[in-house]
C-alpha cells in the first residue's frame, strides 16, 4: 500500500476542525494535529512531514517570533490560515511574507487547501529529496567533500593509509582541510574507538610545547602545582595529529624523534620512561624539504614522519567541487541563515568557480556562512559573498586561459543541466559525443562507469 503524505497541522482551526481533518484524510493525507508551538517543535524533532498548515489565530508577537525557527528548521513548505481582520496586523503580514508559501483567509476552502498542500509537498521534494547529481555523484570522507578526480585520488589514498599503522605526513596549503584528512584516517583505522588528539604546534608558546606534548610532574618547575598528562600520553591507543609540525623548535624535534624511535616518553621532572602506543599523523603548509635543506628541520625526523604521504590539493585545482562544497556548507549552517535565503544565484556560482580562493576551503566556508546570514533575498548574489566581478580574479588571465575557462564553464553547465547525460549535453552544445568526450578529457571531466567518475553517456 502506498504511503500517505504526512501533514502537520498547528493551532486551533475552530469548531469545524474535525471536519477539516476528516475530509483531508479522505484526500490521502495522514494528519497530526498539535495545538501549541512547543508540541510542534517536539514532534518535528522526531518525525518527518511533507507539508505544514498553521493557524495564526490570536498568536501574540512573541509567538510569531517563536514560529520562525520552527518553520525554518522543518525542511518543508508551510501554508497559513488566518482571519481577514488579522491582515491589518503588521506582525502577521510580516510573518506571512517571510515564512509561508501561501495563506488562505477563512472560511476554509478544503479543495484549495488540498491543492496548495500538494504544491508544498512537491516543492519540498524538489528542494530536499530529489537527487542532485552534483551531490550524489560527489564523494566524501569525514566532511571532506568532492567529485573532482584529484579529490577521488585523495580519498583513495586516505583509505589505503588508514589500513596500516605507519606515520602519515599530510601536506597542503592553509585552509585545505588537513585536519579533516587526519580525522578521516583515524576514523577508518583500527584505532577509531580510541582518542584522536590534535595539537597545533604553531599555536603553542615555545616555553610550553614540551610540557604540552610530554607532560610534567608536580614541582618539576615553578608553577607546576600538579602532575600534567601530555598530549602524546593522552592519545595512548589512538592517534596524535601534529599540525604545523614545521613550526616545532629544533630542540624539541630531538625529543619527538626519540619518541618515534623508541615509543617511550618521559614527563618533565620524571625519572621513569612511559611506553605509549600512539600513531602519529603530521601536517604543515610549508615546504619541509626546503626547511631541511636550510637547517630549520631535522632530516632524520622528516624521514620518520614522512613514511606515507597525503597531499591535499588547493581549491583552485578542483574547480568542479566548488558548487558541491558551497551547497554542503549551506546545508550544514542552514539554521543560521536568513529565512528568505533558498540557495545561490547562477551568477554567484559562476564567480565562485572563477575565484582564485587563496584561503581555500576555510575561506569558502566563511564567505558562504556570512552570505547566508546577511543576504535578504531568496538567492545569494556575488555581492553577498564579497565576490564582485572586478575581484573574482586576482591574477592576470591570458587569452588562452580565458578560452579554457569559458569552455570548461560551458561544459560543466551543460552537463549539470542535463543531469550528466553526455548525449543530451552534446546536443545542447551542438557538438558530437566524440567531441564532447575529447573536451571532457581535456578538462579532466570523467565518464560515469569508468573508474570513479560521474558522467553517463545515456
Amino acid at each position: 500500500m502506498e504511503n500517505k503524505a504526512r501533514l502537520l497541522m498547528v493551532g486551533t482551526f475552530g469548531e469545524n476542525q474535525q471536519d477539516v481533518v476528516r475530509i483531508m484524510e479522505t484526500k490521502g493525507w495522514s494528519i497530526s494535529v498539535v495545538h501549541d508551538l512547543s508540541r510542534a517543535v517536539t514532534l518535528l524533532a522526531r518525525e518527518e512531514y511533507d507539508a505544514g498548515l498553521c493557524c495564526l489565530h490570536a498568536l501574540s508577537e512573541n509567538e510569531l517570533k517563536e514560529l520562525e525557527p520552527l518553520v525554518m528548521r522543518s525542511r518543508m513548505e508551510w501554508m497559513a490560515l488566518i482571519k481577514e481582520t488579522e491582515l491589518e496586523n503588521p506582525f502577521v503580514c510580516k510573518a506571512l511574507a517571510k515564512l509561508f508559501m501561501a495563506y488562505q483567509v477563512e472560511p476554509i476552502d478544503i479543495e484549495q487547501v488540498d491543492c496548495l498542500m500538494n504544491h508544498a509537498m512537491a516543492m519540498k521534494q524538489l528542494r530536499f529529496e530529489r537527487s542532485d547529481p552534483l551531490l550524489t555523484d560527489g564523494d566524501s570522507e569525514f566532511e571532506m567533500v568532492g567529485a573532482a578526480p584529484v579529490m577521488k585520488k585523495v580519498f583513495n589514498t586516505i583509505r589505503r593509509v588508514a589500513s596500516v599503522d605507519a606515520p602519515v605526513f599530510i601536506s597542503g596549503e592553509s585552509g585545505t582541510g588537513k585536519e579533516l584528512a587526519a580525522r578521516a584516517i583515524h576514523e577508518r583505522s583500527q584505532r577509531a574507538s580510541a582518542p584522536f588528539v590534535p595539537v597545533n604546534c604553531s599555536a603553542l608558546p615555545s616555553s610550553l610545547i614540551q610540557s604540552e606534548l610530554f607532560g610534567h610532574e608536580k614541582g618539576a618547575f615553578t608553577g607546576a602545582s600538579q602532575q600534567k598528562i601530555g598530549q602524546i600520553e593522552a592519545a595512548s591507543g589512538g592517534t596524535l595529529f601534529l599540525d604545523e609540525i614545521g613550526d616545532l623548535p629544533l630542540e624539541l624535534q630531538v625529543n619527538l624523534l626519540r619518541f618515534l624511535e623508541e615509543k617511550t616518553i618521559q614527563r618533565i621532572g620524571a625519572l621513569d620512561e612511559i611506553e605509549v602506543d600512539v600513531r602519529v599523523l603530521s601536517a604543515t603548509h610549508i615546504d619541509l624539504e626546503k626547511a631541511v635543506a636550510e637547517g630549520r628541520f631535522r632530516e632524520d625526523l622528516y624521514h620518520r614522519l614522512n613514511v606515507l604521504q597525503v597531499d591535499i590539493p588547493p581549491l583552485r585545482e578542483r574547480q568542479e567541487d566548488i558548487e558541491i562544497l558551497a551547497r554542503f556548507f549551506f546545508d550544514k549552517f542552514i539554521e543560521e541563515k536568513s529565512m528568505n535565503v533558498r540557495g545561490f544565484s547562477q551568477e554567484a556560482l559562476v564567480l565562485m568557480r572563477q575565484y582564485h580562493w587563496p584561503g581555500n576551503i576555510r575561506e569558502l566556508t566563511n564567505r558562504v556562512r556570512r552570505a547566508m546570514v546577511m543576504c535578504d533575498q531568496r538567492l545569494i548574489k556575488p555581492a553577498d559573498l564579497g565576490l564582485e566581478r572586478r575581484t573574482a580574479k586576482r591574477h592576470a588571465m591570458t587569452l588562452e586561459e580565458a578560452r579554457n575557462c569559458a569552455e570548461k564553464e560551458a561544459l560543466l553547465s551543460a552537463l549539470n543541466r542535463n543531469k550528466h547525460k553526455v548525449k543530451k549535453a552534446a546536443d545542447e552544445l551542438g557538438v558530437s559525443r566524440v567531441t564532447l568526450y575529447r573536451l571532457m578529457e581535456k578538462h579532466n571531466l570523467e565518464r560515469k562507469g569508468v573508474g570513479t567518475s560521474s558522467l553517463t553517456s545515456a
